[in-house]
């Protein structure tokens, strides 16, 4: 059954958070003119005129997005973004095992404008980009990573990962788009080579987590409002196989 494009993680009457797909572009931009567009199926499926976009992640990673229903909540998120108010949490899939249990990342990026429309390090045109990351568990060639990315640079995650040696699983632009299969990871696994499906042919970043402080909900006080969404089963089951590998749990309450 294929996945839905997105679904409603939150709703009340100044935004709406969905966890999308990796296979959707969340608005339409220079480079990215496809017909169909998450903030124009949101609007049908909730029945409004018009949507406000807050924030961007790109086409390939699943996850979190907020729109805003209103011009005055659409100005108030933005401001919250733009002085990095708003807190994020993903988990990406990389190559390689990291030397460090945590690092941080703040080599400063710029679009380079090119037909990829490839971000690049830049230290003296970039403008400045920080992010931290945290291991949680590795098997195979791959680790499984938290990226708390303090600005939101374009592909920023995907950069630095790259330029740290670790790029994120299946990443065309910065890494190698070979899908990560279960023989990599397993050991003892004896199939046939010319049999065996990807355990994840995509995009290995999914935004998991997001938190937008002093936020009145319904019917409570402004203590911040906290989203989350599910890592989708592609990822979710390589991270299990993952697991299974290495012989220890490297998602839970804790992390």
């Amino acid at each position: 059954m294929k996945r839905p494009l997105f679904s409603l993680v939150y709703e009340d009457e100044n935004i709406a958070a969905v966890d999308k797909s990796s296979s959707i572009a969340v608005s339409p931009d220079r480079w990215d003119l496809s017909r169909e567009r998450l903030d124009k199926l949101v609007e049908e499926s909730l029945g409004l005129q018009k949507i406000y976009t807050v924030h961007r992640i790109d086409r390939e990673t699943s996850g979190l997005v907020i729109f805003a229903k209103n011009s005055e909540a659409h100005k108030t998120l933005s401001m919250a973004f733009e002085n990095r108010q708003i807190k994020k949490r993903y988990i990406a899939v990389v190559g390689g095992r990291p030397s460090w249990k945590e690092t941080v990342c703040d080599l400063a990026l710029v679009p380079n404008g090119n037909k990829k429309h490839l971000t690049i390090i830049d230290k003296f045109r970039g403008k400045n980009a920080l992010t931290a990351f945290r291991l949680l568990g590795s098997a195979g060639n791959y680790s499984v990573l938290e990226a708390l990315p303090e600005t939101g640079r374009i592909h920023q995650i995907r950069v630095h990962l790259a330029a740290l040696g670790h790029p994120v699983v299946c990443d065309e632009l910065y890494g190698k788009p070979k899908p990560v299969l279960l023989s990599a990871i397993k050991r003892s696994w004896r199939g046939n080579p010319l049999d065996e499906r990807p355990l994840l042919s995509r995009l290995g970043l999914h935004a998991a987590e997001l938190f937008i402080p002093d936020y009145a909900k319904k019917d409570a006080e402004a203590e911040g409002l906290a989203l989350k969404a599910p890592l989708p089963r592609d990822m979710s089951a390589l991270i299990r196989q993952m697991e299974k590998a290495a012989g220890e749990e490297f998602l839970n309450e804790s992390n």
